[in-house]
């Protein structure tokens, strides 16, 4: 059953959720002030104020998630994203934010957008991503995850770090770890 962008927002992304598991880690690792930065599948924008206003562009396929993330932070840059085309212009971005966004792509989606991604960062920019992932010997919450979660594509570490790899990325584990208990989630850069 999908979720009202609304109720996604307050059950599935709750501001204390989303603190503890993507924006503490980030922040200890990463110091996105005066970066450019794109939130590739935003949702209804939890991520933003990770970011500073005018320099964050948060774009999703959703616009019902769209129109919800303006409404709650209406000093950030949100954007419908159609076609499978990124507009964003070359070699203007530092940062692209993917926070369980990868998972509810196919491989062959996934392979054109990381191109995407290649032409739209600066020469030095990097990818960070945080992704529920598949782990050897964590059958319990692989199964979970492939039943319950919307996401139909969930891959394991390497299948991430090859993608990325196979257009010139160098991957960079940062951390593996579970959230909520049933959850096993990656959280890498790519550069």
């Amino acid at each position: 059953m999908e979720l009202s962008p609304f109720l996604y927002h307050s059950l599935v992304r709750p501001k204390w959720i989303n603190q503890f598991y993507v924006h503490n880690r980030i922040q200890k690792r990463l110091d996105l002030s005066n970066k450019r930065i794109l939130d590739f599948g935003a949702g209804t924008g939890a991520n933003c104020t990770l970011c500073q206003p005018g320099k964050y562009l948060g774009i999703d396929p959703d616009e019902k998630r769209i129109t919800l993330a303006k409404k709650l932070y209406p000093y950030y840059d949100f954007d419908v994203f159609r076609d499978d085309s990124l507009c964003v212009e070359k070699d203007s971005i530092d940062v692209i934010l993917t926070i369980a966004v990868l998972h509810h792509i196919s491989s062959d989606k996934l392979k054109n957008y990381v191109k995407q991604f290649r032409k739209v960062l600066k020469s030095d920019g990097m990818i960070v991503a945080i992704e529920p992932c598949l782990f050897k010997k964590s059958f319990i919450n692989n199964w979970y995850m492939k039943s319950m979660d919307n996401g139909s594509f969930i891959e394991t570490e390497e299948f991430y770090h090859d993608l990325f790899r196979n257009e010139g990325f160098t991957c960079t584990t940062i951390q593996r770890f579970k959230k909520c208990f049933l959850y096993n989630e990656i959280f890498f850069i790519a550069k």
